[in-house]
Parts: structure tokens; C-alpha cells; sequence
């Protein structure tokens, strides 16, 4: 299920704008002085998205240790500006436009069937959960 579009892994340092389901639960946390969301994956799901931004060559400097932080962010980012339209700056910080930009990406290929609306609720974290348990399958 490998396409010109893939990958997804995410964190943040501030969610203006976004749910409170974005922004709570036990996917979110400090890994040491980062914040970091993973928006509900595992942390073997978040090593797969890891590997695999690191696969495409986004950032082959990753560390690969289930904790979507900036940088992990960063890549998403760019692999979402290449193939699924985002448009925002490659902060790290995956804002409501990188979740709509994720939707879109998870909608082609993950399964997603919500609307494209900037909100990493249930729906989104589920086919977010699947590219996840996919990519870690495929890399460990």
C-alpha cells in the first residue's frame, strides 16, 4: 500500500485552533523538554511513521523513538507539502492546516472518511493508527 503519498507522524509544541481531542489523552506528553502528540499511535506505530519519513529521505538525522516531536513534524510536513497540499511553514508543530493536509493524505490511503476539518478526532486517529501499524509492519 506504498503510494507517491505516504507517511504521517505527529507532534507539537502549540495546538491553536485545535480540539480538545488533539490536545488530550494519553498520546500527548513531554519527552524530555519537547512536547510531543502522537495523536493516539502507539509508540511502535509512531516509530513506523518515523522510519518511514525517514525512508523517503525528509530527514535521515530522525532519531527513531515513537515520540513524534518538531522534527518528526517537520518531515510530515514536508511530505504533506509534496503530495497532499499543505501550504504552511515546516515548523514542527502540526496545527490544524498539517491535520487537514493529514486527512487528506489519510482520506486517499488510510481509509479516512471524516471531513477535511483541521480536527485529529477519533476518525483521524484511527486511519492515522493504520498507516501506523502498516509502515511499523513493513520497517521492524
Amino acid at each position: 500500500m506504498i503510494t507517491a503519498s505516504l507517511a504521517l507522524g505527529l507532534t507539537a509544541v502549540g495546538l491553536a485552533g485545535a480540539s480538545a481531542s488533539f490536545a488530550a489523552g494519553p498520546s500527548t506528553g513531554t519527552y524530555g523538554t519537547t512536547a510531543v502528540v502522537n495523536l493516539g499511535l502507539s509508540t511502535n506505530q509512531a516509530k513506523g511513521m518515523q522510519e518511514m519519513l525517514i525512508a523517503y529521505d525528509l530527514d535521515s538525522s530522525m532519531v527513531i523513538d515513537g515520540a513524534l516531536g518538531p522534527d518528526s513534524w517537520k518531515a510530515m510536513q514536508q511530505m504533506l507539502k509534496w503530495f497532499h497540499g499543505y501550504d504552511g511553514a515546516l515548523d514542527g508543530v502540526p496545527g490544524p492546516r498539517t491535520i487537514v493536509a493529514l486527512q487528506r493524505w489519510l482520506k486517499e490511503d488510510w481509509g479516512y472518511s471524516g471531513p477535511l476539518d483541521g480536527i485529529a478526532g477519533a476518525g483521524t486517529q484511527a486511519a492515522f493508527a493504520r498507516a501506523g501499524t502498516y509502515y511499523y509492519q513493513l520497517f521492524f
